[in-house]
């Protein structure tokens, strides 16, 4: 959420923090603003809704200028408008904000008593206003930061100009990503790297209550207390291509169409033979052995993805599994400790929520080991011990290829506690092994028989509600699949354990109304049919998707979407389902008109909580 582009070097300021900003737009916001150094002064322009509405308040001919900062603003404190857009100014002080300061009306209170002025009703601008008082004491901008940083409570990550230094800008990071990007005569700050890959894949990252100054020459990093010290740079291994549509409509269709790569990017480095090894990872196997329970905590999508998780370490390990929504974990007293394994799961190892969880189960003693696609993330620094997605980029909001990669790494996890606790032979192990060797194809040539769920969506797409039904795995993937089809189409839709309709849920069940019914698991099929039968009888409009060969009456489905022949095995099944559901989604919202990869109100990276 929100996205922050800082540049100073030789080139115009303007375009560098405008293209940035594009690269970020994938995070979600409301608004856009940029400052920086022009030849009259350090100048401001900001406006509510997408970047163009920033472009046009531009105009043809940009600022000019070599050093600046830039802002797109998902809404916190303040509805969107021109007025709470950032950058905030303060006298000498101009910045951009990721976060939520909690203290910030303490703070606002102590500033109106010494007759300062807000024009906004964000927390940012207590910020700007404090930074602006402590550096009328003393005109050195260090100083001014760190006095400031002791007062200040809650998430941060900051871009700072100061009047009065022009070329110089200051960063300080806080529960909030940033990073400091390293060029030739130039030098960057960024929440994301895709916002410098234009420019460089070098990087600088910034830990906890750290402080970065950034100028043409260099960037230095420095303590709390502004004591300088230096730190190795990292790289980034994929270039600005891989962000990019390549031809696609949508970022989401192109990453559904890379599921397969990434599914072996995923895969292959930890099958060994006819064994699951993580020793690369530095994941020994005595971490994975002899625990009490495991707890899986994540949000969103990641959560459905440690749903599977569960039932295939229970299935396979006979080990008891809880899966906790992040955002309740801190808050439900959780019985958690050295006995336990927790599994923190996130795509951008930064969600504010499960990396509050992860800080929980650490200090309650618990093993902790992270399921997270982005290298250096939070969540990946922080936890024991981290198990890397190597999904590539995911631009698209709504979440595709990373939840396909986080139930591969389920599905190795699964096997390789169940080898190491006894409960599967060697000789099954190596069963499983072969399968999984095969899940790429497989899921590939799901995405070849892509055009009966575009042919599908015409039933559909009309609908004012929607629902989904599945049993076992399958139930699992229907709430995934319900929440792609809200999140970008922006239609109603539940998703329900097949077998809890009649216990309420029919009553909404009336004519025409759609319900996409899951049925991949051939032991529950004769159950699922049931259901299926129970819709039709009270006229609702049955789309069911399930396996080649598997048997479904005419009067339980008006339309049936098949899986490959390839699609064997019935752990497996979920992988190769869950393409359908999301072009299914994919394909509602563009038909609707929906803005696929940006929809409203959401956020790549929830970094608030």
């Amino acid at each position: 959420m929100c996205g922050i582009i800082g540049y100073s070097g030789k080139r115009e300021a303007a375009e560098v923090l405008l293209e940035g900003l594009r690269n970020l737009e994938y995070r979600g916001y409301d608004s856009a603003g940029i400052a920086l150094f022009t030849q009259t002064g350090l100048k401001t322009y900001k406006a509510q809704g997408r970047l163009s509405q920033l472009e046009a308040l531009l105009g043809d001919r940009l600022p000019d200028g070599q050093c600046g900062i830039g802002h797109t603003r998902w809404a916190t404190h303040g509805a969107p408008s021109d007025v709470n857009a950032h950058p905030h100014a303060s006298g000498k002080v101009t910045l951009v904000h990721n976060g939520i300061l909690e203290n910030y009306m303490d703070l606002k209170e102590i500033l109106l008593n010494k007759g300062r002025i807000f024009t906004s009703q964000t927390d940012t601008e207590v910020i700007a206003q404090w930074l602006d008082e402590e550096y009328g004491k003393t005109p050195d901008p260090m100083a001014a930061i760190c006095r400031t940083l002791k007062v200040l409570r809650g998430s941060y990550a900051l871009g700072i100009l100061f009047a009065d230094h022009p070329g110089a800008l200051y960063a300080v990071r806080k529960d909030s990503p940033l990073i400091v990007g390293l060029g030739q005569g130039e030098n960057f700050i960024a929440s994301d790297v895709t916002a410098i890959l234009p420019y460089t894949r070098d990087y600088l990252l910034m830990e906890e209550n750290e402080i970065a100054v950034v100028t043409p020459e260099r960037a230095g990093l420095f303590t709390q207390d502004g004591q300088p010290f230096t730190r190795e740079a990292s790289h980034a291994d994929w270039d600005i291509s891989a962000a990019q549509k390549g031809g696609y409509a949508h970022f989401m269709r192109k990453e559904i169409d890379e599921q397969p790569h990434a599914l072996e990017a995923t895969l292959s480095p930890r099958l060994t033979g006819e064994s699951i090894d993580f020793s690369a990872d530095g994941v020994e196997d005595a971490f994975l052995s002899d625990f009490r329970s495991i707890q899986i905590v994540a949000c969103g999508t990641a959560m459905h993805a440690g749903l599977i998780g569960k039932h295939l370490i229970e299935s396979l390990a006979r080990i008891p599994v809880s899966v906790n929504i992040a955002s309740e974990y801190r808050y439900s007293n959780p019985i958690v400790g050295r006995d336990d394994l927790v599994i923190i799961v996130s795509q951008s190892g930064e969600t504010a929520d499960t990396l509050a969880a992860l800080r929980l189960a650490k200090a309650c003693g618990a093993r902790t080991l992270a399921i997270v696609n982005v290298v250096g993330s939070s969540i990946a620094r922080e936890a024991e011990r981290v198990l890397y997605t190597y999904a590539g980029p995911e631009i698209a909001v709504a979440s595709t290829k990373a939840f396909s990669v986080q139930m591969a790494m389920f599905y190795l996890l699964a096997l390789r506690i169940a080898s190491l606790s006894g409960t599967l032979s060697a000789k099954a192990a190596a069963v499983y092994v072969e399968k999984l060797k095969k899940l790429p194809r497989m899921v590939e040539d799901t995405l070849k028989a892509a055009g009966s769920c575009k042919e599908a969506v015409s039933d559909l797409v009309n609908a004012s509600d929607l629902f989904y039904i599945g049993r076992g795995l399958d139930n699992c993937l229907c709430m995934e699949g319900s929440l792609k089809l809200k999140e970008i189409s922006y239609l109603h839709s539940e998703s329900y354990a097949a077998g809890e309709l009649k216990h309420g849920a029919i009553s909404l069940i009336t004519e025409k109304v759609p319900v996409i019914a899951v049925a991949t698991q051939p032991e529950l099929l004769e159950k699922m049919v049931s259901n299926m039968r129970e819709v039709k009888a009270r006229g609702g409009f049955v789309l069911a998707l399930c396996r080649a060969g598997s048997v479904i009456p005419e009067d339980a489905a008006d339309r049936v979407i098949y899986l490959p022949d390839s699609v064997e095995e019935d752990l497996f099944a979920p992988l190769a389902a869950i393409v359908p559901l999301q072009l299914i989604a994919y394909e509602i919202a563009v038909l609707r008109g929906c803005d696929v990869d940006k929809p409203r109100n959401l956020a790549k990276s929830v970094t608030v909580e």
